[in-house]
């Protein structure tokens, strides 16, 4: 697999990017017929909800830190 998928983000399928390596170690024949492209989609929809759950974090953090300015500078406002 590419290194930037073996990040600390990705660790969750490190298990499927690794039985997709073995896959295609198997020979350029085995991956053209088409016999690793299950494993190849499962590793995308492992990827997919990796990235999904970080975003849902992010917002979550970004939502916290908004509120959180927001009090700040009512607070500023109150005090002026």
């Amino acid at each position: 697999m590419h290194p930037h998928l073996h990040t600390k983000d990705n660790t969750g399928c490190t298990e499927i990017m690794n039985a997709l390596e073995e896959c295609h170690a198997k020979g350029f024949l085995w991956k053209c017929m088409g016999m690793c492209s299950g494993v190849k989609h499962e590793v995308n929809m492992c990827l997919r909800a990796e990235r999904l759950a970080r975003t849902a974090k992010n917002r979550e953090d970004a939502k916290a830190k908004r509120d959180h300015m927001k009090a700040v500078w009512a607070e500023i406002d109150a005090n002026s």
